[in-house]
């Protein structure tokens, strides 16, 4: 009998505890519960459901990518003469690149000092920065992590990227490993290191927000501009161009170079050049001293998009897609097996190659898939090293230059020319009041056509008064004269 009792008191108390729990579960499944205490007080409790990463992945860690990038970013800081700092129609750039690009050109005369950040990418010393950092500077200096300070030389520039190397003469220095920029998705965490206002090591994250994009800031400083950047929301602010944007594995995915802001500071944007195009760049500028640029010789239509690749609607004569048989109508849509859906892209892509090699190009002709092989060559027409000139001259006249290319030729109805993508303390500066952008285009009434026309002609003037002829791109039709005095060697 007394088992039978408690028996039935086991059996009540376990019905009672069940309707007790269903009853209450009833109640708040009924109630508009969000983990808050429904007070007047105007301060809550956090809301109890914590944010989980999805299965299989772990919380975001960014100390271990901080402490391998930061030793390896510098801050770059430049002297230059205020005279050959400014030229009109740069409030366009200001407002990508903020004061870092100019220093502080609305002054007297002078001179002036810029900053901004660099990446080690060698423990010998070289250190890839923006061309835009160190463009028309006098004097490099670089400041390490541990404050050690050294005098930089400039190895070469390529205002196409708006990449420069620089090299100092240290030994062992903490380095940067590569990325494969091709491989960064959009979602993806990235973390920015440089030097915004001064301040050292500075490190941001944020995520990949873009691929791709071309904002038309480079053309300020090249003819034939490559733009294809990675877009974040790290922030990046003035002191922060050629500084590093890694990601999470501390490996350097891009070179970051732009902020889209109409204050100069952060506004939520910024850009960085692919590493995949940097590599090509620092070891063409390492090898050469001037980029061994490959071109596919067409052009596209933008206006035709969503069509699964871009459309070719001209073909350059004698290019190595008019000899690898693309056709105009054709739709390109990868190069080695890579998508293509804009120009950017396309570019991006052949920017890693050099003058002779070859690509794989898929492409879309009649609805029909087709696979051609296409060997790349240079702006020439042909597979040779472009060589760097080395005259002495151009480092007195203080200068640096580029070759108008054969459209641009074409367009201003001229045989060619040599366009001043810088200047820097020298002759030019000194003596006349020629601006950046001016296309050269004879010496004494002797046609010039390249820098090395130009180079072997004032070979043969050092010493001598000549007379420099050539126009301002925004002004075709008028035609500059400049006595200039050349320096003996």
């Amino acid at each position: 009998m007394r088992g039978k009792n408690i028996l039935t008191t086991v059996t009540v108390a376990v019905i009672s505890s069940a309707i007790t729990v269903f009853g209450i579960s009833k109640y708040y499944s009924n109630q508009s519960y969000s983990g808050t205490e429904q007070t007047n007080s105007p301060y809550q409790l956090s809301n109890y459901s914590f944010p989980v990463a999805p299965s299989g992945m772990a919380p975001v860690d960014f100390t271990y990518a901080a402490a391998l990038s930061t030793p390896a970013v510098v801050h770059v800081k430049t002297t230059y003469s205020k005279t050959t700092s400014y030229s009109e129609g740069n409030d366009v750039l200001r407002q990508f690149f903020g004061d870092d690009f100019f220093g502080n050109p609305y002054g007297n005369g002078g001179v002036q000092q810029a900053s901004g950040s660099g990446v080690i990418v060698s423990d010998d010393g070289y250190i890839v920065t923006n061309y835009h950092v160190v463009k028309n500077a006098d004097a490099i200096e670089v400041v390490l992590y541990d404050k050690q300070k050294a005098q930089a030389t400039l190895v070469g520039t390529d205002p196409s990227t708006d990449i420069a190397l620089i090299k100092i003469d240290m030994k062992n220095l903490p380095l940067m490993q590569y990325s494969n920029s091709d491989s960064v998705r959009v979602g993806e965490w990235v973390l920015a290191v440089g030097n915004p206002f001064d301040l050292t090591s500075t490190v941001t994250a944020g995520i990949i927000s873009a691929k791709g994009r071309k904002i038309d800031i480079l053309g300020e400083n090249a003819s034939t501009p490559i733009e294809s950047f990675i877009q974040t929301d790290a922030a990046v602010n003035p002191g922060n161009s050629g500084g590093a944007l890694v990601n999470t594995k501390g490996e350097l995915i891009g070179i970051n170079t732009a902020i889209a802001t109409p204050t100069g500071t952060y506004a939520g944007y910024s850009f960085a050049v692919p590493v995949n195009i940097v590599k090509k760049v620092v070891k063409d500028l390492k090898k050469y001293g001037v980029v061994q640029r490959a071109y596919l010789g067409v052009e596209v239509d933008p206006t035709k998009d969503d069509i699964g690749g871009v459309y070719i609607s001209n073909v350059v004569d004698n290019s190595g897609a008019d000899a690898g048989g693309i056709k105009v109508g054709d739709i390109l849509t990868h190069i080695n097996n890579t998508p293509i859906h804009s120009f950017p892209e396309l570019q991006e892509q052949l920017s890693a190659y050099g003058p002779g090699e070859k690509v794989n190009v898929s492409l879309i002709r009649d609805k029909d898939r087709k696979n051609l092989v296409v060997e790349l060559k240079n702006k020439e027409g042909n597979t040779s090293i472009i060589e760097k000139s080395t005259n002495k001259v151009f480092e007195s006249l203080g200068v640096e230059l580029e070759d108008v290319s054969s459209k641009e030729a074409q367009y201003y109805d001229v045989d060619g020319g040599v366009r001043i993508t810088g200047i820097r303390n020298g002759a030019i500066s000194q003596q006349t009041r020629i601006h950046q952008d001016f296309i050269i285009t004879a010496v004494d009434d002797v046609s010039i056509k390249n820098a090395n026309e130009f180079a072997k002609t004032l070979e043969n003037k050092a010493g001598k008064n000549v007379i420099i002829e050539g126009f301002y791109p925004s002004f075709p039709n008028k035609i500059y004269n400049y006595g200039l005095s050349i320096p003996n060697e």
